[in-house]
């Protein structure tokens, strides 16, 4: 009789568009796809329930809510591209029997994984072991997920010798451990995972890297293999295409190139030299950001870059944060610290002198220069870096006032981020983590706050659950280049831990004191990284306004030197940035090179228009122009600068 009453039993399914529907206890997700139509079952990779992803055989004994993982999800993509991840280890592990695996994550487009092997991997190895991944793939092997304790998890991977999955897993604090095989390959991992091995339709091994273990110079140098994949060859296909553009567009290759900035193993790894070029285009963006905060109601502020260690006590950093801070400096008996971040010389500014609830909100930026500590191995150009600049803003508010500032800081994101020639993003609410600071009634309040905000600007947005950082919850902001990849830019955060730890407080209109609510913003993220973004959405094809160098005058012969020389310096007088080619060499081989150099306008003369007091103008990547007047062609230049908006 027990065993009828679970059989008849019955759950409620209730799915993303809020519908619900009854199905037996002990139904699998990919049967409720099977009975929703088999279209759903065919894309189905895995599943989500009640916030947690599992696979599509794992039987549903209770009412949930379910969402039905495809590829169009980045969850599902995720979980396609971790699959395939192991199919490679398979692969990898067959050829080189000996070969030692290490991790093999999903990253933002694709998967690798990591290898410890004695002799270097080579472009002939890649070919073997994409055939033989595709065997795998055509032999359809299923995935299946098996438990065990944490002690036969490491007997296990003991007797094959595998030393980095002992070390993960060592790390575990669970008793149980989840482990999925898929032909003669068994990983420790969480999972979910893709059904079969014959999910994955295209896919590609893109490069080979060196990459020490946990991204920590004073481990194992391992191999790195990345790759990706696909349920479709056309979007392999698409994919390919646009990764070699984005290798034109490497800004770790232009960025020399242009001459715009250096990084020099003697100065130090993550130490960004902004060359003269660099440092005009720096400038331009510097004194855009500060005029855009004060026309949004900011004033400027400045900090020191080292303070007492007791600063970073009070903070919390020395807590929390050590592992990327620099070792602490003695100077007069004292112990100080090399800033990693500018939050605390805002709360020292803040508590200088008594506020009152007539002074608020109160919002102080600063272009503040922080350095913090990053493993060798995940250093990247510009885009993860020792020593960086951030575009730093704290806003201290009343409750009633949190909500006006959370849009007054969306409002100023998206006039510099228009500006700059970005119009699509990705934006993400994080709540509230496991652990955090601060009371429920607060983050309910900021996480309320902050979705309003969003939902009254008519932003669209994903909920990130418990991804909020310790201190409160946050948006995040992610702007889309040219080529569609997404790049982390503003963090608007609700603080809940500084304002206590520095005891603000300001005087109410009751008479009383009170705790201010503090929000930390940075827009552009860093100088460097930002800088780095916008060379690869422009490809060094900046526009007129950022472009260091604006126009360039190429006199034909060397009778129109003088006449060249004039230009220039109307041109300086009027505030353009012109430079003037007077090298003597073919007026075409001028023009190759001001294209090489992205200049976006070639003022060229020769007899014709000295004659007539003109210039012809050609313009980067479009080609001739016709011939203007200088003042006409001024005139429209600095209208497209005042445009701006790339």
């Amino acid at each position: 009789m027990a065993d009828d009453n679970i059989k008849n039993a019955q759950i409620k399914i209730t799915f993303p568009d809020g519908s619900s529907k009854e199905y037996p206890a002990g139904i699998t997700p990919l049967e409720v796809a099977e009975s929703i139509g088999p279209r759903l079952a065919s894309d189905a990779l895995a599943a989500r329930i009640d916030g947690r992803m599992i696979d599509l055989n794992a039987p549903l004994n209770e009412n949930t809510e379910l969402a039905i993982l495809t590829f169009d999800l980045d969850e599902g993509k995720k979980i396609y591209w971790h699959s395939t991840s192991h199919i490679m280890a398979e692969a990898v592990k067959k050829l080189f029997p000996n070969i030692k695996v290490a991790i093999g994550p999903a990253i933002d487009e694709g998967f690798y994984y990591d290898f410890d092997k004695e002799t270097p991997f080579t472009p002939e190895d890649l070919e073997k072991i994409e055939s033989e991944m595709q065997k795998i793939i055509e032999a359809d092997l299923p995935f299946c997920r098996e438990e065990m304790s944490k002690d036969d998890a490491l007997k296990y991977f003991g007797e094959q010798d595998e030393n980095y999955k002992l070390e993960l897993i060592e790390e575990i604090e669970d008793e149980a451990i989840s482990l999925y095989t898929q032909g003669n390959f068994t990983d420790f991992c969480r999972g979910p995972h893709i059904p079969s091995t014959g999910k994955i339709k295209a896919f590609k091994l893109t490069s080979i890297a060196g990459a020490y273990w946990r991204g920590d110079e004073k481990n194992a140098m391992l191999q790195r293999i990345y790759g990706v994949s696909f349920p479709k060859k056309a979007m392999l296909d698409d994919f390919l295409e646009r990764m070699e553009e984005a290798k034109k567009r490497d800004h770790r290759k232009l960025g020399p190139q242009l001459e715009l900035f250096a990084i020099d193993n003697e100065v130090g790894a993550g130490l960004v030299l902004w060359l003269p070029k660099g440092a005009i285009m720096r400038n331009i963006i510097e004194d855009f950001w500060k005029e855009a905060h004060k026309l949004f109601g900011y004033e400027l502020v400045y900090s020191p870059h080292i303070a007492r260690l007791e600063l970073w006590e009070t903070s919390g950093h020395t807590q929390f944060y050590t592992e990327n801070m620099y070792q602490p400096m003695d100077i007069d008996e004292m112990k100080y610290q090399i800033k990693p971040m500018n939050c605390p010389f805002h709360m020292a500014i803040y508590t200088s002198r008594m506020r009152s609830y007539r002074e608020l909100p109160i919002r102080w930026a600063e272009l503040g220069t922080v350095y913090r500590y990053e493993r060798s191995g995940v250093l990247h150009g510009l885009m993860r870096v020792r020593g960086f600049t951030q575009d730093d803003a704290h806003i201290f508010c009343t409750p009633d006032q949190l909500l006006d500032e959370i849009k007054g800081v969306i409002d100023i994101t998206l006039y510099l981020l228009h500006a700059f020639g970005f119009h699509e993003y990705d934006v993400y609410l994080s709540t509230r983590p496991e652990k955090f600071v601060g009371t429920l009634e607060g983050w309910e309040m900021a996480t309320k706050a902050l979705r309003q905000a969003l939902e009254d600007k008519k932003m669209s947005f994903k909920i990130d659950p418990g991804e909020g950082v310790f201190y409160g919850p946050k948006i995040d902001i992610k702007i889309k280049d040219a080529l569609g990849r997404s790049w982390q830019c503003t963090t608007i955060q609700v603080d809940f831990n500084l304002p206590e730890r520095f005891d603000l407080k300001y005087m109410g209109k009751d008479g009383e004191m009170h705790q201010p609510i503090t929000i930390h913003r940075a827009l552009l993220g860093s100088l460097e990284r930002f800088f780095g973004v916008l060379i690869e959405h422009y490809a060094g094809n900046f526009p007129v306004w950022l472009a260091p160098v604006q126009a360039i005058i190429l006199p034909i012969t060397e009778n129109q030197y003088d006449y060249a020389k004039d230009l220039y310096k109307r041109l300086k007088g009027e505030g353009i940035r012109v430079e003037l080619d007077d090298r003597s060499e073919k007026v075409d081989y001028k023009i190759r090179d001001a294209e090489t150099n992205k200049i976006p306008y070639m003022l060229i003369v020769g007899k014709r228009e000295e004659e007539a007091n003109n210039i012809s103008i050609r313009k980067h990547l479009v080609g001739e122009q016709g011939t203007q007047t200088l003042e006409e062609w001024v005139k429209k230049v600095k209208e497209e600068i005042e445009k701006k908006g790339g």
